[in-house]
């Protein structure tokens, strides 16, 4: 009798247990990987956009002030090349007007700062500036068509065509011949062979021929004007030989355009 109460009693304990134990049905289980690998998925990219934001804004900061420099180097280059052949073009125009006054081939009115062009004080600054705007489209012009100009690049090289446009024009007024065309035929060949012997590219024949029309178109409505006046025309107002004058100007101040724009580094080549 006491065997089978304790046996029932266990029974009855046990029934209790299995009561209590919780179903698995009861719950809702979840998984914590899951939710993880998202969180470090997110904070990664985020990662990578910002440090990808970081370096794009460094390098348009490098690039914007690399190109900044490049930009004030160039003009500043730029400005102290046109300074440069402004000085050239005053001191020839102040050589060579004062060889033409003195052998009486230009006269000028014998009035001093009466009036803006009564005096010859205004030739040296247009020549300049003429000069400079000559010199600084030479190797741009060369750069446009795609030729950059290697034929004897040398200061001396330049130095020896500047002498010869001086003789040029010494030989304008000094040479006595029979008639200006004799005279202006002799400088024609003499421009042309300083161009064949400095220049040989044909943007600085072209630019050349170019210099010598507006120059000369330019020189007839001064004379026109009464601003001053050559002994001896025989091309409508002017000497039939000064458009070579022009012409050998516009080669000897490109040839010193394109030497300040190389900075005379390379060497001569020779063709």
């Amino acid at each position: 009798m006491i065997y089978v109460c304790k046996l029932n009693l266990f029974f009855d304990l046990t029934v209790k247990k299995k009561c209590q134990m919780p179903r698995l049905e009861d719950h809702c289980w979840s998984c914590s990987c899951s939710s993880k690998a998202d969180t470090k998925h997110s904070s990664g990219a985020s990662w990578v956009a910002s440090k990808v934001e970081e370096m794009m804004s460094i390098i348009t900061t490098v690039l914007g002030s690399a190109y900044g420099s490049l930009h004030d180097v160039r003009t500043t280059n730029l400005i102290r090349r046109g300074l440069v052949l402004f000085t050239v073009g005053v001191f020839l125009a102040l050589v060579l007007n004062l060889l033409q006054i003195q052998r009486n081939v230009t006269l000028f009115p014998e009035e001093v700062m009466t009036t803006l062009f009564s005096s010859a004080w205004w030739i040296p600054p247009c020549c300049g500036t003429g000069a400079a705007v000559i010199g600084l489209l030479y190797p741009c012009l060369d750069s446009h068509l795609g030729e950059p100009h290697k034929f004897k690049r040398e200061w001396a090289s330049v130095m020896r065509c500047i002498a010869v446009f001086v003789g040029i024009n010494h030989a304008s007024v000094k040479l006595d011949f029979a008639n200006n065309v004799q005279l202006s035929l002799t400088l024609a060949a003499l421009s042309l062979g300083l161009w064949w012997t400095f220049d040989r590219s044909r943007s600085g024949f072209g630019l050349g021929i170019t210099t010598a029309f507006l120059a000369t178109v330019i020189t007839q409505l001064l004379v026109y004007n009464g601003v001053y006046q050559y002994t001896s025309p025989d091309f409508l107002y002017v000497r039939s030989w000064l458009p070579c004058i022009f012409f050998s100007g516009g080669v000897t101040v490109g040839n010193i355009g394109r030497q300040l724009a190389m900075g005379g580094t390379e060497k001569p080549h020779m063709d």
